[in-house]
């Protein structure tokens, strides 16, 4: 009987254990550079500098690129205005003519 306690009290205090918390990377270290990185490439992205001298960015490809859109709202990204098609990736740099909520022309830049 007392061996069967015994083990009662070993399975409790087991069941009590808790995996120490991992602890998050700081922001802009290598370890969190890595990170980034492995959940931009498990989104299908390529994480990479937009401008030689920018930071690391992912860019991924968008689940509508390509569909036919009318309004910004139609797309995960923009809705570009001269081929009315969701852009195929996200974000999208540079100076582009987009359609906005009300599908109206609109130019954005994003550097």
């Amino acid at each position: 009987m007392l061996r069967i306690a015994a083990l009662f009290a070993l399975l409790a205090g087991l069941t009590n254990c808790e995996t120490p918390p991992q602890e998050a990377a700081l922001p802009g270290t290598p370890a969190a550079l890595e990170a980034e990185r492995g959940i931009c490439e498990r989104k299908g992205g390529a994480f990479t500098r937009a401008r030689s001298n920018g930071p690391l960015t992912c860019i991924a490809p968008t689940k509508d690129a390509n569909r036919a859109c009318s309004t910004d709202s139609d797309c995960e990204g923009f809705c570009l205005a001269r081929s009315r098609t969701c852009a195929p990736v996200a974000p999208l740099f540079g100076c582009n003519e987009v359609l906005t909520d009300r599908g109206t022309v609109s130019t954005i830049c994003v550097e």
